[in-house]
């Protein structure tokens, strides 16, 4: 809950930023950015959580495997 929490804060914080140095008179658009960004920060998350995870699964398989060997 609290990532999410957090998520909701960058995302806010960045489009703050965003508008204050591209000001838009309208609307159009503005959606399309919004989900770039949710995307691109969900992507920063999943890669995050894969390097941390992958290290783990890697000598998970890796004691596995010297255990089936012997």
């Amino acid at each position: 809950m609290e990532e999410k929490i957090m998520l909701n804060m960058i995302v806010y914080t960045l489009m703050a930023a965003l508008n204050k140095l591209f000001p838009v008179k309208s609307q159009k658009g503005v959606t399309m950015i919004e989900y770039a960004l949710i995307a691109a920060l969900i992507a920063v998350a999943v890669i995050a959580v894969l390097v941390t995870v992958g290290s783990s699964l890697n000598n998970i398989f890796s004691y596995i495997g010297s255990k089936l060997t012997t």
